[in-house]
């Protein structure tokens, strides 16, 4: 059961002062809610993304699950859940120490300033909690309509597809739904001559009679030409097309309730699109936050080592995987320090002097400026592109590592700069995921369905590959053929209801 309460007594004073220095240091911030959960209570908002009601769905009931076992057996801990809504709310959980409270309540201040403030969450919906909401009551009417087991059968479809979105919107842009939608009305409504009023029904009548002869006159060649242009049309229309969800909403030949589901997951995949793009950027952005309020205003003098454990405990990072936490807080350092001292520009990128590059400092003291500006404008993939720098992985100990099976430990691979910054790249680009793009909704004129890879280096997981086309072929009726390059070879990979097939082009 949901059980949260807003905080009150000497917690809501501590946010008080926390939002004092948060204003002190300059922060720009929506009205900040606080609620006290039990551990269920944050476990059950966790599995369902931070919202107290969603859709029902097993997926949440199986997250919940894993995470109040982590709890349990001490494997995990979740010490807040902050919302990008307006207001902006946060679940603290209740058994956490005043020491945690304290770092949590900062740490929340710097995620609703970034929430607020980065362009790439510009567009969101900060009404989130009732969209959730209601698309949670509009699936549950539609189970009770058609059945539990067919709803939830058609989300797992959507949900295995719903990373088939395009990145660069970062927003629900339907302008072509919207098009479509105004054609088809307007077609409909010419069609319908009992529609038009008493004194042009003569006319409208005339009018759809000529229209009527002209098409019975032409030519066997002109019709050709004329559904060629319409196929072709067709084609353009949707060719290019990342997002497959609004496509298959738009084009497949589906139910409205259908589409509608297709519509509500795909609402709430856009609005956590934001989050995923800026993961490094936000993660760093609070703990820079927490830590300067922390250790300059709000640390007692018995804290010092608990928070020197705490902090240090999330920002660990292993030779497997980056942390966002630490990479993001460092860099966003490593920038204020550049730019207090004037370490960029011309003539310091051009110094070859390595005794004075190391000790270069013009005193420009821009850096607090700088990363304020740096947050509003950048994501994950520009922010490292941009400031990621030789001395910063050096110092960061930031190298590629592989694992080597005779001492069966994870080695250093390489300390090239430009090989481990592609590196971090591909691995931001499209969050490791593959790109896949419309490129025929009429593929040999058959109402097939044609879609494209585009590679980037890495192939296909051919098992995920043939599980997406299966779920899309179920939403489109007809066959539908994958494009990609598989072991630098250009392969078509066919799924026509039945059976999979792979042809090397």
């Amino acid at each position: 059961m949901f059980r949260s309460k807003p905080i009150s007594g000497d917690l809501l004073e501590l946010q008080r002062k926390v939002q004092g220095y948060a204003d002190d240091y300059g922060l720009d911030y929506f009205p900040q809610i606080f609620e006290m959960c039990d551990y269920d209570t944050i476990n059950i908002l966790a599995a369902q993304g931070g919202f107290p009601i969603r859709y029902p769905h097993w997926k949440f009931g199986m997250d919940y699950d894993q995470m109040s076992k982590g709890y349990r057996y001490g494997i995990q801990k979740i010490y807040e859940m902050v919302i990008n809504t307006n207001p902006c709310y946060a679940y603290l959980l209740e058994v956490n120490n005043w020491l945690d409270q304290k770092l949590v309540m900062a740490h929340v201040y710097g995620h609703n300033d970034f929430f607020k403030n980065n362009m790439w969450f510009s567009n969101t919906n900060r009404s989130m909690m009732d969209v959730m909401a209601n698309n949670g009551t509009k699936i549950r009417r539609y189970m009770e309509k058609y059945g539990q087991n067919k709803i939830e059968q058609f989300i797992d479809k959507v949900l295995s597809l719903e990373n088939l979105i395009d990145i660069s919107q970062l927003h629900e842009n339907d302008e072509v739904i919207r098009k479509r939608k105004i054609l088809e009305e307007k077609f409909k409504e010419e069609q319908e001559i009992g529609g038009y009023l008493v004194d042009d029904r003569s006319q409208a009548l005339k009018s759809f009679m000529r229209a009527q002869e002209r098409e019975s006159q032409k030519t066997e060649a002109e019709l050709k030409e004329e559904q060629e242009d319409d196929i072709l049309a067709e084609k353009n229309l949707w060719q290019g097309e990342k997002d497959i969800l609004k496509f298959l909403i738009a084009s497949a030949p589906i139910e409205d309730w259908q589409a509608d589901v297709i519509s509500c997951l795909r609402a709430e995949a856009y609005y956590f699109l934001p989050q995923r793009v800026t993961k490094i950027m936000n993660e760093g952005w609070a703990s820079y936050w927490h830590s300067k309020i922390m250790t300059e205003k709000l640390m007692e003098p018995n804290d010092f080592v608990d928070f020197a454990i705490k902090h240090g405990g999330v920002m660990a990072m292993s030779k497997q995987n980056i942390n966002p936490y630490k990479i993001g807080i460092e860099l966003m350092r490593d920038i204020e320090f550049r730019w207090n001292t004037g370490r960029f520009g011309k003539e310091y990128n051009e110094c070859t002097d390595m005794y004075e590059r190391e000790n270069w400092d013009r005193k420009t003291m821009e850096g607090r400026d700088k990363i304020f500006s740096v947050r509003r404008s950048h994501n994950d993939i520009s922010f490292i592109d941009e400031f990621l720098t030789p001395e910063f992985c050096n110092r960061q100990k930031l190298f590629t590592y592989k694992y080597n099976p005779r001492t069966q430990q994870m080695e250093i691979d390489t300390r090239d700069f430009l090989a481990i910054k592609n590196k971090l790249l591909m691995g931001l680009s499209n969050f490791g995921q593959p790109i896949i793009q419309v490129e025929d909704s009429n593929y040999k004129n058959r109402k097939e369905l044609l879609i494209k890879h585009i590679h980037t280096g890495v192939d296909l997981d051919m098992q995920f590959a043939n599980s997406t086309l299966r779920n899309l072929q179920s939403i489109w009726k007809r066959p539908v053929t994958l494009t990609t390059s598989y072991e630098d070879k250009e392969v078509l990979v066919q799924f026509d209801g039945k059976d999979f097939s792979i042809v090397n082009q």
